[in-house]
């Protein structure tokens, strides 16, 4: 099992919950950040090396208002909107070690646990 497991969480998401607490049942402690206090800036979320359309919530209002759903938008562009809206980022995040995922379904987490 890693021992560098980071959640980007948000405590009132239940898959968010979810995933921590599968996390916790397999004995891991990872660390938490919640996002929506401590947002991600846009070389953080670059560092990820994940496709900001993989990680925007698109049921979100902020979505619909800034027009993210348009295909000319520029990573450039999606990051910034993560990085000033961190209602917009997908959760649960995980990152371990250099692999960051989206733990949707929360039993994905399942994968770092081997």
């Amino acid at each position: 099992m890693p021992a560098d497991i980071l959640i980007y969480h948000n405590p009132r998401c239940s898959k968010s919950r979810k995933a921590l607490e599968i996390l916790r049942e397999h004995g891991c402690e990872p660390t938490i950040i919640e996002y929506l206090k401590e947002p991600l800036s846009v070389e953080k979320l670059r560092s990820l090396g994940l496709p900001p359309r993989e990680i925007l919530r698109e049921d979100e209002d902020e979505y619909a208002a800034l027009q993210l759903g348009d295909p000319a938008k520029t990573d450039d562009e999606l990051f910034a909107a993560i990085a000033q809206h961190p209602i917009l980022l997908q959760r649960p995040l995980v990152v371990s070690g250099k692999r960051a995922f989206v733990a949707r379904p929360p039993e994905k987490v399942n994968e770092l646990l081997g």
